[in-house]
Parts: structure tokens; C-alpha cells; sequence
């Protein structure tokens, strides 16, 4: 079976073409529909994301996104921009360090903090973020098989 990418181009760099400090970065807006699929498809339904009148009592303004929904933008990172098509993602650590919440947009960022030859192992700096602070982040590495 063949996937095509629709509106979607995928970078294709190799790890001579990657140098330290190459940084790229996306923005999606976090859906109800995106908190609601991820629901079913982890089995998460803690009311803070799918109850907004439990979630405005429990403090926050609306219901708040799943930080796993989140991260889980990081995968888009690596396999569609950097470095893209070479890409095995091999780890990632992540920090929630702010909550984002339904209708939230947030920028996805990547940036090559080392590369490693004898492996052809890279390591990123991950980020997400909205307007106001970021939410998660993390280090990411990454196996280029080309």
C-alpha cells in the first residue's frame, strides 16, 4: 500500500545535510475533534479533557489537551521536517511543564542540538509552545538511515 501526502512535503535530509543549530518548526491549532479522537484511540476520558464544566471547576478555562496529544506532534516533527523521510525515531523525554487547552494554537519546534558520526545519531531540542509559554519539552534522538 502507498500513502500519498496530501498539502504535505516531506523533507529528505541526510545526515551530512544536517548541521548543529538547524531548526524547523510547525503550528496546528488543537481541535475539539483532535482531543476527542485521541480519547478513544488512548482510552484516556479523564474528565479534564473530555468535561469542560469539570474542567473550568477544577481552574483551567476550557478542557485541557492530553499531553501525550501534544507530544505526540513530535512525531510529526521528525518523520515530515527534520530530518524527514531518513528518519528512525530512537528517543524522546518530555517535560509537561503547561497545559494547553482546546482551541490553543501551538508551534511545534526542532532544533539540532548534536550530531553523533560513528552512529549517525542526531539529538533535538523539542518544543512545543503556544502564544504565551511553552508546554512541553524535551530531547528527541533520531537515526538517519541514509
Amino acid at each position: 500500500m502507498v500513502f500519498r501526502l496530501i498539502d504535505q512535503k516531506i523533507s529528505n535530509y541526510t545526515f551530512d545535510d544536517i548541521s548543529v543549530g538547524l531548526e524547523k518548526q510547525f503550528t496546528v491549532t488543537i481541535t475539539e475533534s483532535m482531543v476527542d479522537e485521541f480519547a478513544k484511540i488512548s482510552g484516556d476520558y479523564n474528565p479534564l479533557h473530555m468535561d469542560e464544566k469539570f474542567a473550568q471547576s477544577s481552574g483551567f478555562k476550557n478542557r485541557v489537551c492530553h499531553g501525550m496529544l501534544l507530544s505526540s506532534l513530535f512525531s510529526r516533527l521528525v518523520g515530515m521536517y527534520i530530518p524527514g523521510k531518513y528518519s528512525l525515531y530512537f528517543s524522546q523525554t518530555l517535560d509537561f511543564v503547561n497545559p494547553s487547552m482546546i482551541n490553543d494554537s501551538v508551534t511545534v519546534v526542532g532544533k539540532v542540538i548534536s550530531k553523533t558520526e560513528s552512529t549517525k545519531l542526531i539529538t533535538l531540542k523539542t518544543t512545543i509552545k503556544n502564544s504565551f509559554c511553552n508546554l512541553v519539552e524535551g530531547n528527541a534522538k533520531v537515526l538517519l538511515s541514509k
